[in-house]
Formats: C-alpha cells, structure tokens, sequence
C-alpha cells in the first residue's frame, strides 16, 4: 500500500515538474519582451527625476547668489566663481544621468 502512495506521490510530482518548466519557457518571452519597457520607463523616471532636482538646484544656487550680491554688492566677486563652478558641477551630474539612460535604453 505505501509503495503505490510513494509512486502515485512520484508520478504526480513529475508532471507538475514538466508543467511547470512548459509554463516557465512560455512566460520567459513575455517577461523578456517587457524588460524592454520597464528599462524605457527607468531611463525616462531617470532623466526627469535628474533633471527636476537639477533644476531646482540651479536655481536655489543662483538665487542664493543674487540675494548674496544684493545684501553686500562688494562681494560680487567673490561670489561669481564659486556660483559657476557649482552650476557646471549640477549640470555635469544632469548629463551623467543622461548618459546612464541613453546607456540603458
């Protein structure tokens, strides 16, 4: 009696085992095909999420500048280089994520 439960056990695990691996390779393609649009969707988050803060950063960075030339106009020099390096620095960081997604897609 157990040895008719163990090879009915038996049978029925093996085709479930083929069932399986017959649903796997069917789904493998659909799976494959939508990789594809979830990276587009990732490049795309990626280029407008770099680019909001980017922007919001340039212009935190320029106004906190202007308002420092506003307070204390002697200072304008001194203020000038340092605000242009920071905008090159946000806007470099902007393009890498440019080029991540470009990489991507």
């Amino acid at each position: 009696m157990k040895q008719m439960i163990v090879a009915a056990i038996a049978m029925l695990a093996t085709s479930a085992a083929f069932a399986q691996e017959a649903a796997t390779t069917a789904t493998e393609t659909v799976v494959a095909n939508s990789d594809k649009g979830m990276v587009a969707i990732a490049a795309a988050l990626a280029i407008a999420i770099s680019v909001l803060g980017g922007a919001l950063a340039q212009g935190k960075t320029a106004a906190t500048a202007l308002d420092g030339i506003a307070r204390n106009p002697a200072a304008s020099g001194k203020l000038l280089i340092p605000m242009i390096l920071g905008l090159a620095l946000i806007e470099s960081l902007v393009i890498y994520a440019l080029i991540i997604a470009l990489k991507l897609s």
